[in-house]
């Protein structure tokens, strides 16, 4: 129970953080004097709005004040009105050159980050020209074979002013070695390169299917990302664990943010386990999560991450240091609510998805294509997506009042049912675990997860939660516009962008051509000596060996290939 005193003092407590984050100087978020704020039809607006000083409000804990522990409400005292949220699109297709000029575009209207589609082979780890990749080049994203393809993609872009995520995870790391290479062919100084690299395996376990090898040489790698990050280049976050797509797999919110959390508990257990400072490492942490469209589940899914996280840190993980307690997540609508009957109806759809990732504190933002459900997104759809959110943070005041639903008795509910759910998914992991760490020297919950990869339980949930909305859907017990209800339509046929087979032709064209003009003996040397750091189990960090590879032109393919020859690959087994 919070008394008034409670109450007056945290409100206080929140002043205090708020004019100091404002002063000029500071470091805080914003650096400038709080103007003043109005509605669209001019009445003031406070920064944030409690509870009056006299209340007394049950739990009240539990919700408190932007920018304190828990941070229910939000890491920042000043909310939006310091820094709103980035707007990253997330964009890629065809060849190096194409996307270049869609991230150009993207930028130049107004685009605050880049986050980088890959195509299918290179998020398998294949070059164009390999057989497997017949049919994919250039179709689902962009396709990078090499260092030089990384130096067109970003050409006229300095990688030191925008910040860069990209969405990969089994080669991440090699694909990470590329963007250095391309920076360093920049003249920049790699040390202050900022963005976010995905990494998140686990999630390719549970969810995607994307993977290279077993889980532990994956493990290994992103543990030397971790401290190869920390060391060199602190502001890259190495690792964005994603519970995106495991939404997007038929995940409920509540596994979405229980799979996902507990991912992140097992990535700051393997920090842990290297001997790293859980204060340093943990703000290189970062999450990516779906925005669906029931709207006030999402806004408490949020909310309830970010709680769930600071407690975890400070109680079980030790983490003193407040930006080591916080969650930062970038959003992205989701996908799968995008149907491809009546495709205007996205633009709604992904407006009020949008809406809620910003309400629930979103510090990045993706929002899909009203064609996406189609085919990848033309121009003109990119655009509108990109609209979408200005014209949210311009037009619409959300900006203007840190976390304006918090009190809200539902979704205060709301927040406290996904925690609970969440609490009870990570005590079903520690058990599926039964202390195989101790053996292993892994941490409680990555052994719960390992487990629960292996005997497929992550799989079945998601597939039993996925059939029971289908079951849903079927019954019309839950409508979808324009597919189960409201059929009728005068739309017609909407332009999408095709990719053309010649940029298959061209990609593999300029790959031969590569692999013509380069040092082969060069290559040679350099993925014999990632083989051999690969097989020496005391070898300290493999990035540099694997910077080297990349540097002299080895292919993605080849450097995980070379990798693969000790690594091994990994088969899912078949459940039913």
């Amino acid at each position: 129970m919070a008394n008034p005193e409670d109450i007056a003092a945290g409100r206080a407590r929140w002043q205090a953080r708020y004019d100091a984050a404002r002063t000029p100087g500071s470091g805080g978020r914003g650096g400038a004097a709080p103007e003043a704020r109005t509605t669209l039809s001019g009445e003031p607006v406070e920064p944030v709005y409690g509870p009056p000083d006299e209340a007394e409000v049950p739990g009240f804990e539990r919700i408190g004040w932007p920018g304190e522990f828990p941070f229910t409400r939000g890491l920042y005292a000043t909310g939006y009105r310091g820094r709103p949220w980035t707007i990253r699109q997330f964009a890629g297709f065809g060849n190096a050159r194409q996307t270049n000029e869609r991230y150009r575009m993207i930028l130049e209207n107004g685009g605050g980050g880049l986050s980088v589609a890959f195509d299918m082979p290179t998020l398998m780890g294949y070059d164009s020209d390999d057989s497997i990749a017949l049919g994919e080049v250039g179709h689902c994203g962009v396709a990078v074979d090499s260092a030089a393809d990384m130096e067109v993609l970003f050409d006229s872009i300095p990688l030191t002013e925008v910040t860069t995520s990209m969405t990969i995870s089994g080669p991440a790391i090699p694909v990470f070695c590329m963007y250095l290479v391309a920076a360093e062919r920049q003249g920049a100084d790699t040390s202050v390169l900022n963005g976010t690299l995905q990494t998140d395996i686990f999630k390719e376990y549970i969810a995607q299917k994307e993977w290279l090898y077993p889980p532990e040489p994956h493990l290994r790698l992103i543990g030397d990302l971790m401290e190869y990050c920390g060391e060199r280049i602190p502001a890259f976050k190495p690792l964005s664990v994603s519970g995106y797509h495991i939404r997007e797999a038929g995940a409920t919110a509540a596994q979405e943010l229980a799979f996902t959390l507990a991912d992140g508990f097992g990535y700051v257990e393997l920090g842990l386990s290297r001997g790293l400072d859980v204060n340093r490492f943990a703000p290189g942490l970062s999450f990516f999560f779906d925005a669906h469209v029931d709207f006030f589940e999402e806004i408490a899914k949020f909310r309830a991450a970010r709680r769930i996280w600071a407690r975890w840190m400070r109680d079980r993980f030790g983490a003193t240091e407040e930006r080591a307690q916080w969650l930062r997540f970038h959003t992205q609508t989701a996908g799968v609510s995008l149907t491809a009957q009546q495709p205007y109806n996205n633009v709604v759809r992904t407006a009020v998805e949008a809406l809620s990732a910003v309400l629930g504190g979103t510090n990045s933002l993706h929002t899909n294509a009203l064609d996406e459900t189609l085919a990848l997104p033309t121009e003109q759809s990119a655009e509108i997506a990109l609209r979408t959110q200005q014209v949210l943070r311009e037009e619409t005041g959300v900006v203007n009042v840190a976390d304006p639903l918090g009190g809200s008795y539902y979704l205060e509910a709301l927040t406290d049912r996904l925690e609970e759910e969440a609490e009870r998914v990570f005590e079903r992991i520690e058990r599926m675990g039964g202390g195989a760490e101790a053996e292993h020297g892994i941490g409680p919950i990555t052994s719960g997860i390992l487990a629960g990869i292996d005997n497929g339980w992550f799989t079945s949930e998601i597939a039993e939660s996925a059939f029971q909305y289908q079951q849903a859907l079927e019954k019309d017990e839950k409508r979808i516009v324009g597919v189960n209800c409201h059929t009728s339509s005068v739309t017609g046929e909407v332009e999408t962008l095709r990719i053309s087979h010649e940029i298959e032709r061209e990609q593999k064209q300029a790959l031969a051509e590569r692999r013509e003009r380069r040092d082969q003996a060069a290559v040679d040397r350099a993925l014999s000596d990632l083989l051999a750091a690969v097989r020496d189990p005391a070898r300290p960090n493999l990035i540099p060996v694997i910077l080297d590879a990349v540097r002299a032109e080895a292919t993605l393919g080849e450097v995980c290939r070379a990798m693969g020859q000790e690594f091994g690959t990994y088969t899912e087994e078949p459940r039913l």
